[in-house]
């Protein structure tokens, strides 16, 4: 069984795909690389952005949830995503379209030991942009032209996920114990662990922090996958989470990757997906995003399902 090789994806929650399709394409540049929808309850939109392909490590989700609430904060929560840019003059320059843009942000600073700019969507979600300084990314991240983002300063992919929960151990324990993630920082409040040494990419930040947990809505963060090279890998997975006591759904098909889901014992929700087949499986990458992709399963209600979702262009 192979080591976790990373972030696969994460997924949020948005009240309205119109305006985080804009954010997330016209202000961070990134592509739209997957128009669809929730495999579980097919009548809201299910969002990917990344790469030119989509790659594992660079996908933002989103469901789109028209009813959504505010996002009250508390504990046992996924609570900030990182994103990579290439250098310290990557940072200045989105700090001035930020402000251009009226996007909520703050000063240059500091974060995991990295030059940091912090920053929300329209909806709260909090992000920061991390220094990648100009380091090597995975081979299989490819970046995309069509955005008016300067290609010195586009963001590369995810970098390090922030996790804030009551009982720290709990968490870290999994990741070290379960996960194989190496501990880079610790102490009583806080610990930085990694998948791959070294390598911000598979970086995780635990905080512990008491009081009521997060009351999901809005620009709230729903789970975080792991990245996983095959569904034989993700089997051997699923045997080992449930050797430990913990409740898996098993390995289910997502067409565009398989994955397993399970809680850790804080309730942060973790998903294990395979690198393949991707996004291309049904679009050629010139295509990608432009239509409503529909996994098989699921074509035979298209014209039931287009009715139903409003127009994102």
């Amino acid at each position: 069984m192979n080591k976790l090789s990373g972030h696969h994806h994460i997924s949020m929650l948005t009240k309205n795909g119109k305006r985080n399709n804009d954010f997330f394409t016209k202000i961070l540049g990134l592509r739209r690389v997957k128009k669809t929808v929730n495999q579980d309850s097919p009548s809201m939109y299910h969002l990917f952005y990344g790469d030119l392909t989509g790659a594992a490590g660079t996908e933002l989700t989103f469901f789109e949830m028209p009813v959504a609430g505010r996002t009250v904060r508390g504990t046992n929560a996924i609570t900030r995503i990182g994103l990579l840019v290439p250098s310290y003059a990557s940072l200045q320059y989105w700090k001035e379209r930020f402000q251009q843009e009226e996007v909520k942000h703050s000063d240059i600073t500091t974060y995991a030991g990295r030059d940091a700019l912090f920053f929300e969507d329209h909806e709260g979600l909090r992000m920061i942009l991390l220094n990648h300084h100009s380091h090597e990314v995975p081979a299989h991240w490819q970046s995309w032209d069509g955005n008016e983002i300067p290609e010195n300063h586009r963001i590369l992919g995810m970098g390090t996920v922030e996790i804030t929960v009551r009982y720290l151990q709990r968490t870290v324990n999994l990741l070290k114990n379960l996960f194989g993630y190496t501990v880079v920082t610790e102490n009583e409040k806080e610990a930085v662990l990694q998948s791959i040494a070294g390598e911000v990419f598979g970086e995780i930040v635990v905080k512990e922090l008491e009081g009521a947990s997060e009351k999901p809505g809005r620009g709230s963060i729903h789970h975080l996958a792991l990245r996983v090279a095959t569904v034989e890998d993700l089997q051997e997975w699923d045997a080992k989470i449930k050797e430990q006591g913990f409740d898996s759904t098993g390995v289910v098909d997502r067409y565009y990757f398989q994955s397993l889901y399970f809680r850790d014992r804080n309730g942060i929700l973790f998903e294990m997906a395979t690198d393949g087949p991707g996004f291309t499986v049904d679009s050629a990458v010139e295509d990608l995003g432009k239509e409503l992709d529909l996994p098989p399963f699921l074509e035979e209600k298209r014209a039931e399902i287009e009715a139903i979702l409003e127009p994102l262009e």
